[in-house]
């Protein structure tokens, strides 16, 4: 992947497909001067910078192509840092690919995906954690996903990294210091103070990698398998949490033979809900199919809903239902469904030290839609153990998660090392892996691969 600046580059910013009106952005050196060529209206080589004006936009023979509005970005107060240029067309297809198509006939080059981000990173406008935060602001579909990108864009933890980050080097330039007097036998680096800033750092480190499964989740939803015995009321239940039709629901046991998925946003977080076939032994091939898919479901669950008819089943069979899917990680909730059939049933009949606990069940009558806000609640506080926790810094991106573990890591061994008392340039060689790996989360240190693999997921045009 090779990273020239000197070019300048063009793509559409808005989505493709007609609409009221599309945005083309250039970015690099020429911008301004390649659109002033083209531009009928103002002087854009005079124009001040967060300017826009209205005009024409002619091709080589003087033909109109479109009345344009154009909003001039003068460096380096732009997005990239870059002369950037944002013309606002009408929404025609054919019309952006007219434009577009000009401007490269004018020697400008088509945008690779994520371009305008990478530039802005190059450049200096943001570190290599925030760039990434744009890709999943874009991406956000949840106020908590949204909240958690915003937060990294404007600098997150990266701050905090990056002013540790710089502690720990002063202290390796002490201690590389100290390896070009060996032979004097000198300290300059004080290993009580180093001591107590690995271990200050350490904690930063484990707060952080503690946040991912709460980022993740946000930031992904959580895969919620609605499962149980054939007519329990999964498909009522998916309906009842959803407040619409969108299951088949019928009295006769086995009517769902495949799974069914729907998302649900509850205070900020989304869940991807899965209605999945009744789990019992199939009457045919087809129902076969729909119960093997309703366990693989199970096993890739994060929260399962196990719902029970109470009407005609017992706890022993809750328990032997459970003992035989219960998968390590995946967080159960038992609900004790069609309470209105038989009211007198007692929650507690149904717990079971080591199995279920007595917070993870739940009454319902998905018939009657009885308790189902509180079973929104308890699914909130199923994956949000810690609501305080939405206003601390959160890490979403399993990248930074990787690089905080393997920094946590090396730092392990810097405290290993300084209290066996091994030589500097032992501790030395684990300080500068923990620095590495801080630095890759910021950029400071990175590759050609590393950048490759990031800025291709974003979309053309950012």
């Amino acid at each position: 992947m090779t990273h020239d600046l000197t070019d300048t580059i063009i793509a559409l910013s808005t989505p493709p497909g007609a609409g009221a009106i599309g945005v083309i952005r250039l970015s690099g050196p020429k911008a301004i001067e390649v659109v002033d060529k083209v531009f009928h209206g103002k002087d854009l080589s005079q124009v001040e910078g967060y300017t826009v004006h209205f005009g024409k936009i002619k091709d080589e023979e003087g033909k109109v192509l479109d009345e344009v509005l154009v909003t001039i970005f003068r460096r380096p107060r732009s997005y990239t840092k870059e002369n950037v240029v944002e013309i606002s067309c009408h929404g025609s297809n054919y019309i952006i690919e007219q434009i577009i198509h000009l401007f490269l006939r004018k020697g400008v080059r088509s945008a690779n995906r994520g371009e305008f981000t990478l530039r802005a990173f190059l450049n200096g406008q943001m570190d290599l954690s925030q760039a990434e935060a744009v890709a999943d602001l874009i991406a956000s579909d949840s106020a908590s996903s949204h909240d958690i990108a915003m937060k990294q864009m404007r600098g997150g933890f990266s701050d905090e990294i990056k002013e540790l980050r710089q502690e720990l080097i002063d202290f390796a330039a002490l201690i590389e210091l100290e390896l070009d007097f060996g032979e004097e036998d000198v300290e300059f680096a004080d290993r009580e103070r180093l001591e107590k800033l690995v271990e200050k750092i350490q904690v930063v480190l484990k707060k952080l990698i503690d946040s991912f499964h709460l980022g993740n989740v946000i930031k992904n939803g959580v895969a919620t398998v609605i499962a149980g015995r054939p007519n329990a009321g999964k498909s009522t239940l998916l309906n009842a949490l959803l407040n619409e039709e969108r299951a088949i629901v019928s009295d006769i046991a086995g009517t769902t033979r495949d799974t069914i998925e729907e998302s649900l946003n509850i205070d900020g977080i989304n869940f991807r809900f899965v209605d999945t076939a009744g789990i019992r032994k199939a009457q045919d091939s087809i129902e076969s199919i729909g119960v093997d898919k309703a366990m693989s479901e199970i096993q890739k669950s994060t929260v399962a809903l196990h719902v029970v008819d109470i009407s005609d089943t017992t706890p022993e069979m809750v328990w032997s239902d459970i003992d035989t899917f219960k998968i390590i990680g995946t967080r159960f909730v038992i609900i004790l469904n069609k309470m209105d059939l038989n009211p007198y049933t007692k929650p507690e009949e149904y717990y079971k030290e080591g199995l279920i606990s007595a917070k993870n069940i739940i009454t319902t009558s998905a018939l009657n839609k009885m308790n189902i806000e509180a079973l929104k609640e308890h699914l909130y506080h199923t994956v949000i153990d810690h609501p305080e926790l939405m206003d601390q810094t959160i890490v979403s991106n399993t990248r930074h998660y990787d690089a905080l573990h393997k920094s946590y890591e090396s730092l392990a061994a810097v405290l290993h090392g300084l209290q066996s008392g091994i030589t500097g340039d032992f501790v030395a060689m684990d300080i500068r892996q923990a620095l590495h790996f801080l630095g890759e989360i910021t950029g400071e240190i990175h590759t050609d691969d590393l950048l490759e693999s990031i800025f291709t997921r974003f979309c053309i045009g950012k």
